[in-house]
């Protein structure tokens, strides 16, 4: 996770932080701790030699000080620093800032000048070694964040992979964690069982209703085709039962086409299967929908590709999707495209409401559906077998009138 929003940079961020608003806060009382400091040491300093000195040329004898050290003394205080208050000061002094006690005792006025106090030195020392300790104490906290980032969001990292990996859920890190992460953990675990439950469920139901239904589906296409057989010559009993026959093979690629699906997509083989074969096919079964109507069916046909997919899946999603263009369409085209690893359906037909092309996206809908969802069994078909082949079902209506399927292939399944 090497996003800028990454969880672990949040937490190194906020120890960054965090560290910087300790150092400021404690810089700037420590800054003013030493400047006092500082002050009051000084002043002492000034004090204790003017104490000394004082005493000294009042009776006569000799003030020897430091060279950085002066002190003056009735007509000796230099011109700068005559007529300035009582007590102690920071004043510009041949070229530099100083420190400075202006006292008086019997004899008159002094002044003591300290150019180079230790003390200054001292508070370089101390403001060097302060400045160490707080970049020591950030990168501290860096170290510190990047280690509890670690710690806490590789766990999290993992569990996802797991997860996303389809692992089992016995499989699943940090399951037995008496911590947060190993709630998370386990309830994961738990509503990866309930879901894997369910879909066992589904296509045993799925799978064993497909079978039952098998049965009467083939009574009923043999008495049809007798039927079919025997009224050739009866026109007024021959479309009925053609139109039985039609209806009972359809049901019965229904049938086979909910088997499939209720096995897993890695337990069925996967032959490539061209789908210009498959769309024209399809366009010659559907040719009687249109046969009475002001409707023309073509196809703008592309650079041909193959899907790695069984045939009769992609019969069922690519012929769903044609019928229902023809069934629905009263006048004006029918035309089905192929490209860029798509197949296009688009009709002049009604168009379909915005809350079935919402069910059928999964999108939500600000118009919730109310009875039935009046898409049929083949629109659901497409969309379920969209889902087991990982393709990608776009429904929209078109601008005039119409609408517009369109299935996209992923590329990995496909091949030009």
């Amino acid at each position: 996770m090497k996003r800028r929003s990454s969880l672990r940079r949040r937490i190194v961020v906020a120890y960054l932080f965090f560290a910087l608003a300790i150092c400021t806060f404690f810089g700037a009382v420590v800054a003013v701790a030493i400047e006092g400091t500082e002050d009051l040491l000084v002043d002492e300093h000034l004090r204790s030699i003017a104490a000394w000195a004082s005493p000294r040329h009042a009776i006569g004898m000799p003030v020897e000080m430091p060279s950085d050290v002066s002190f003056y003394h009735g007509d000796n205080i230099p011109e700068p620093l005559r007529g300035m208050a009582l007590g102690v000061a920071k004043e510009s002094f041949e070229g530099k800032v100083v420190h400075l006690l202006v006292g008086e005792d019997d004899a008159g006025t002094y002044v003591v000048v300290d150019r180079a106090s230790e003390y200054k030195n001292i508070e370089h020392v101390i403001y060097a070694m302060i400045m160490a300790g707080f970049l020591g104490f950030v990168a501290l906290s860096l170290f510190l964040g990047s280690f509890i980032a670690r710690g806490f969001v590789d766990p999290i990292i993992e569990l996802a992979a797991a997860v996303k990996d389809n692992n089992h859920p016995t499989e699943l890190p940090l399951l037995k964690s008496k911590d947060e992460l190993g709630i998370l953990a386990r309830a994961f675990a738990a509503h990866t069982t309930e879901l894997k439950q369910f879909l066992a469920r589904e296509r045993f139901f799925t799978g064993d209703v497909s079978h039952e239904l098998r049965t009467p589906l083939t009574i009923i296409t043999g008495a049809a085709e007798l039927l079919v057989e025997q009224t050739k010559a009866q026109p007024a009993l021959y479309a009925p039962a053609d139109r039985i026959l039609r209806a009972a093979k359809e049901a019965n690629d229904c049938v086979e086409i909910l088997l499939l699906l209720a096995r897993a997509p890695d337990q069925i083989n996967r032959p490539e299967t061209s789908i210009a074969d498959v769309i024209h096919a399809e366009l010659a079964r559907c040719q009687h929908f249109i046969a009475n109507k002001p409707v023309t069916l073509t196809f703008e046909e592309g650079v041909d590709f193959v899907v790695e997919a069984r045939k009769e899946l992609l019969t069922a999603a690519i012929g769903n999707l044609i019928r229902n263009a023809c069934q629905y369409t009263e006048r004006g085209s029918v035309t089905v495209k192929m490209t860029d690893h798509a197949v296009i359906v688009e009709d002049t037909g009604p168009g379909l409401p915005e809350s079935i092309q919402a069910r059928l996206q999964n999108k939500p809908s600000a118009k919730p559906l109310v009875g039935s969802a009046g898409t049929g069994l083949g629109l659901a078909l497409v969309v379920r077998i969209c889902e087991y082949l990982d393709a990608t079902l776009h429904v929209e209506n078109n601008p005039k009138n119409g609408s517009n399927f369109r299935i996209v292939f992923k590329t990995i399944l496909t091949e030009i």
